[in-house]
């Protein structure tokens, strides 16, 4: 269906932001219900609830390897709608799973169809802009869509309450039609025939090599890997962290909307100093924050050399700063290895995402099952993360890349 009349930037930023903020939702409104859903479906290892989260993140990983090179030859708009009833079927059946297996292959079957809105969202902003203007734009979207996290555990608290935790399934339901409705009504095609490429094996693999081959998006790549996993191993610790270490299970949605809302920053900082800074000094900046605040953390709950009040205060706000830095890293680090491949901008998301999506669960999923009940291993872990993404982005990126 056709626009009734042009959609401005700003309601552009905002239906973007929508569309980005499925995953969001989609991972943090399940947070309060993994101690029922393991109660429920897990009772004998509790622990593999938490891969409600992760089995969620690595269908996003393979369905992200399909929307794109499909977006390249369809048009954008068809993929992301039929992402989006890909993933309201799967909310169906989520809601109606009665084992723990049944739930995480449908939260897989969730994850390919998410992966559509999350992937071609970016190549429909990359039809539009480039450069330092699309990392902008990219940051606008994400500091709206940050509010997400804040709220999404709150509702689903809401859901529990009002009728259990599969509620939280109808939900996303839901979600899913607003997403259609609003996306199918108001954005054009941003692809137009004549520029649509072929998905033969042939052409896809030209395609591929051409990524590869140009400067930093192998490097962007890997520090996404690392980045990612840094989050998702956040998200699938930290209930339990809240539960068992600071005895705060209560009260845990409202301190993860707070951390949620002032990581806002980390976005709308971005949008206020990308343009001068140019995005490797960003990069750089905030790998080496990072660093240290989590090597600082880590030494401090080590030797327990503050009392629990104090220790649960640094927690919070290295959350925060941990939640934050998406918001100064994934759009630039996308920017950088989209601005050379314009023309095969549906491909290079797709398995740029894939490919770091897929590696950070994996290495996310031994992080998360190797919670013993205190936030050590996870702090540890990414202290190992940030050091890593700083080493790559000050020695695989160069000045003029930025």
């Amino acid at each position: 269906m056709s626009q009734s009349k042009p959609m401005h930037q700003g309601e552009f930023i905002a239906l973007l932001a929508l569309l980005f903020s499925t995953v969001a939702l989609t991972i943090d409104a399940v947070l309060p219900a993994l101690p029922l859903i393991a109660q429920t479906l897990s009772p004998d290892d509790e622990n593999r609830a938490q891969l409600v989260i992760t089995s969620f993140v690595f269908g996003m990983g393979i369905g992200t390897l399909f929307a794109g090179p499909l977006s390249d030859r369809f048009g954008r708009k068809i993929v992301v709608l039929l992402g989006l009833l890909v993933y309201a079927v799967a909310a169906v059946m989520c809601y109606a799973s009665q084992s723990l297996e049944w739930l995480l292959a449908a939260r897989i079957l969730q994850g390919v169809g998410v992966a559509a809105p999350r992937t071609v969202s970016l190549a429909i902003v990359r039809d539009l802009y480039s450069g330092r203007e699309m990392a902008k734009i990219v940051s606008f979207a994400q500091m709206i869509f940050t509010t997400v996290p804040a709220i999404a555990p709150l509702l689903g608290l809401g859901m529990i309450w009002l009728a259990g935790w599969q509620a939280i399934f109808l939900g996303y339901l839901g979600f899913a039609v607003l997403c259609a409705v609003w996306f199918g009504l108001r954005q054009p095609e941003t692809l137009p025939k004549t520029a649509r490429r072929s998905i033969s094996a042939g052409a896809l693999w030209t395609a591929t090599k051409a990524m590869f081959r140009a400067p930093g998006t192998t490097v962007s790549i890997l520090v996404q890997s690392l980045t990612s996993a840094m989050l998702f191993s956040t998200l699938s610790s930290i209930q339990g962290i809240f539960e068992q270490h600071f005895d705060r299970a209560s009260t845990f949605a409202l301190w993860f909307a707070l951390i949620a809302i002032i990581s806002i920053s980390g976005s709308f900082l971005n949008s206020l100093v990308v343009m001068r800074l140019g995005m490797r000094r960003v990069l750089l900046i905030t790998y080496a924050l990072q660093l240290g605040s989590s090597a600082f953390i880590l030494v401090v709950f080590e030797f327990d050399l503050l009392s629990a009040p104090f220790n649960f205060a640094l927690f919070i706000v290295w959350a925060i700063g941990l939640f934050a830095m998406m918001g100064t890293t994934m759009g630039n680090l996308n920017a950088l290895a989209l601005e050379p491949l314009g023309y095969i901008a549906g491909l290079v998301a797709s398995v740029m995402s894939s490919i770091s999506t897929v590696i950070s669960v994996l290495i996310a999923i031994p992080v998360g099952l190797s919670f013993n009940g205190t936030p050590l291993p996870l702090i540890a872990a990414v202290t190992i993360f940030a050091a890593l993404s700083l080493i790559l982005v000050r020695f695989g990126l160069q000045e003029g890349q930025a």
